[in-house]
């Protein structure tokens, strides 16, 4: 990185080329291609999600209006329109996927001693979907209510660093308790729940590869108490059992002893009942490890706000897909940038900052430190705060 290129160019520094070109020949990205490479279709579209661009136009504009300096922002293909939409409609979406992938191992290794409230050493995941709304019209092939259409992303968050660990996306018709079958347990590590994913089957798969499960307890839930065990009501605990499921098919599914928390949340005056298979972890961590499963929502409402995945490029599902697995790239390594360069910044900062400087020839380190001195608290009512 330095003075005598652009801050773009400086940030894409970052990025293992050598990997990239590996899932670029993993699904032929580059056969028959003359003139605009998975390379330049990336750099495409990491550029709009920085500086916030409308269309594939507004990319080609404000790209062509710098034309004379791409060459040394790393482009070597002519960035059109036409270019655009056809590397949008034929480019594999797996190639960016993979990629992604690179770039989650290395962001995982970065946060993977960040302080974290809940003092475990284990490894903990947060499991959720948010659906994102489609133009039925225009994309057929996600078809979800009788007017509307949708998909779903489904995500796997390590809540140390919010880094999300795997990404899967979906019709919105898809059933969110079936993607348990798409993950692969990590034994030893804790993965928090809501309701929508309580399937005993599937969940006795977690105690079958040693992996620990925390999910909220329906309300319906047959079981029969098998032991209690002493709880301090003052922490808002009400009973910590070990129970036996005796539903017709919970029995069945799940034929191994399970604990059941209840909670009382003073905050919200509300009771909640955790369902695990730990017995080893205090009760109360169990319920702050619940609580820990907002950094999933919070990860989505961030992603929302601050990157281009409601208005799409495309139409067609390889388009939808291209453009979400890029813009979790430049999420992943805007991520890398801030724990490389040690930066106290917020990743909405960062994000901001980058979108103005994009061409400017500074070192990047001084574009991001340059409202260093401001406060760092400082987000607009409406802006959720990652890396704070």
């Amino acid at each position: 990185m330095n003075a005598g290129r652009s801050v773009f160019s400086q940030l894409m520094s970052l990025l293992p080329l050598p990997e990239f070109r590996r899932c670029v020949e993993r699904y032929r990205g580059d056969h028959k291609v003359q003139s605009f490479s998975c390379l330049d279709h990336f750099l495409s579209l990491a550029f709009a999600q920085l500086t916030y661009r409308e269309s594939l136009r507004d990319i080609e504009a404000c790209l062509g209006a710098m034309r004379s300096r791409l060459y040394h922002m790393g482009f070597r293909g002519d960035v059109s329109r036409n270019n655009l939409a056809h590397a949008n409609q034929h480019r594999d979406w797996r190639i960016y996927a993979d990629f992604a992938r690179v770039l989650i191992t290395e962001a995982r290794s970065l946060y993977a001693h960040d302080e974290f409230k809940v003092q475990l050493e284990e490894t903990i995941y947060a499991l959720d979907s948010t659906t994102i709304d489609l133009c039925l019209s225009l994309f057929p092939w996600a078809p979800w209510e009788r007017s509307k259409a949708a998909i779903k992303m489904h995500t796997l968050l390590d809540v140390r660093g919010s880094i999300p660990s795997f990404i899967h996306i979906t019709p919105a018709r898809i059933h969110d308790v079936t993607v348990l079958d798409r993950l692969a347990l990590e034994p030893g590590a804790f993965y928090v729940m809501d309701r929508g994913y309580i399937h005993f089957a599937r969940l006795y798969r977690f105690t079958l590869a040693a992996s620990f499960f925390v999910v909220r307890a329906r309300a319906n839930m047959c079981y029969r108490r098998r032991y209690s065990h002493p709880v301090d009501t003052s922490t808002g605990l009400r009973s910590d059992q070990t129970i036996i499921l005796t539903g017709q098919d919970s029995s069945h599914d799940y034929p191994t002893p399970a604990r059941r928390v209840h909670y009382f949340d003073i905050e919200h005056q509300r009771r909640l009942a955790f369902l695990t298979n730990n017995f080893v972890v205090p009760a109360l961590t169990i319920a702050e490890l619940y609580r820990s499963r907002w950094a999933v929502e919070l990860f989505f409402k961030w992603i929302k706000q601050n990157l281009r995945i409601k208005r799409f490029y495309g139409t067609s599902e390889n388009a939808v897909k291209t453009q979400i697995w890029i813009a979790m790239c430049v999420y992943l390594l805007v991520a890398i940038l801030k724990k490389r360069l040690g930066l106290e910044s917020s990743l909405y900062r960062i994000l901001q900052i980058l979108s103005v400087t994009a061409f400017d020839k500074v070192p990047i380190l001084q574009a991001l430190e340059a409202s260093g001195d401001q406060d760092l608290t400082d987000y607009p009512p409406n802006q959720l705060n990652l890396f704070h």
